[in-house]
């Protein structure tokens, strides 16, 4: 089971990504996607599919500790990323109803659920997952927050420009790892 950390800055210019591998076992789906047509669809459209599925070739397929072979699985990273831009329209207007710092499963593409946590200061942290974790998450965002704070307060670091440190880097995949 994957998941997706985007951080962006208050005018969306992406800051810090991240892609974790959970060693939960992953449950056995099918494409939500191509359950929904008819079989003489699937076959002739199947690169379409692979690709709006978030899928690879089965030569790019990702071995999960735990489950079968996955396909995808952050290999297309191009079209994680679309559904992560895609879902910003959603958090706006979710933003906009709600005053919530913490904006569980605002939108879904597929499999992915996105869910989102916004800063005071408008920073928008996005997580694609593929599970129900709450709690979970909820605590990763804490971390991941705290963690953004003290990379902000540091004095060599520039406000709402990419995140290069391999110590913010460490600390965010030590809490994905114990959160996700």
């Amino acid at each position: 089971m994957s998941h997706h950390l985007f951080l962006l800055s208050p005018s969306d210019s992406p800051l810090y990504s991240l892609t974790h591998y959970s060693t939960k076992p992953t449950p056995s789906t099918g494409s939500a996607l191509s359950s929904n047509l008819p079989t003489w669809s699937t076959s002739a459209f199947a690169g379409t599919l692979t690709a709006l599925s978030g899928a690879s070739s089965a030569t790019q397929s990702h071995h999960v500790q735990g489950g079968g072979v996955r396909m995808g699985g952050g290999q297309d990273r191009h079209v994680i990323q679309m559904i992560a831009n895609a879902s910003l329209d959603v958090i706006e207007e979710v933003m906009r109803k709600d005053n919530a710092m913490y904006l569980k499963s605002v939108d879904k593409f597929n499999e992915w659920t996105i869910s989102a946590f916004i800063t005071p200061g408008n920073m928008k942290f996005i997580l694609l997952h593929e599970a129900k974790n709450d709690d979970g998450i909820r605590a990763f965002f804490n971390d991941v927050w705290e963690l953004y704070v003290k990379t902000m307060l540091n004095p060599f670091h520039t406000a709402h420009t990419s995140i290069r440190s391999p110590v913010f880097d460490t600390r965010v995949r030590a809490s994905a790892k114990k959160h996700l």
